[in-house]
């Protein structure tokens, strides 16, 4: 079964971080009031225990996402991911799941990117460019069992 899998021994290391007791919502939508300001170590601790959906160990745990990898500048958030292997399959999954965490948890005020770490990923260009383009999320947002498939890695479960 193993061999279906990109990468089917993936180095796993302890998850280091302690949570800073993440908020759901840094600002009041209903204005333009700022409550608090955004930092990068809460949008860390909303997206360090998405699940893996190939292994079941969270992106902490794989170093697929870490505190070095986001930027939160004013109403931008940046997020950099690195694959375990540049040839996973499972790429444009795991930045659907980031993308989607976050739409729950921040602001829709916040301008959101996600890309792959440059150089991390065989097909990073094309991964980047689907991970920020609008209409190819909502699209994909729209296919039951990807939706399915980003529920489980969201929920702590592996999709496959």
């Amino acid at each position: 079964m193993d061999s279906v899998f990109s990468n089917p021994s993936p180095r796993v290391r302890r998850a280091r971080s302690r949570s800073c007791t993440a908020r759901t919502s840094r600002v009041d939508d209903s204005n333009d009031r700022t409550v608090e300001p955004l930092v990068s170590t809460e949008i860390f601790d909303h997206i360090k225990n998405i699940n893996d959906p190939e292994h079941p160990y969270s992106l902490e745990q794989l170093d697929v996402v870490n505190r070095a990898g986001l930027l939160v500048e004013g109403w931008r958030v940046k997020v950099l991911f690195t694959p375990t292997v540049p040839s996973c399959s499972m790429v444009t999954l795991i930045g659907l799941s980031i993308r989607l965490k976050l739409s729950r948890v921040i602001s829709k005020r916040f301008k959101v990117d996600i890309t792959v770490y440059p150089g991390s990923h065989t097909s990073e260009v094309s991964v980047n460019k689907q991970l920020n383009d609008k209409e190819r999320v909502a699209a994909a947002m729209e296919n039951p069992n990807l939706v399915q498939k980003v529920d489980l890695c969201l929920s702590g479960k592996t999709a496959f």
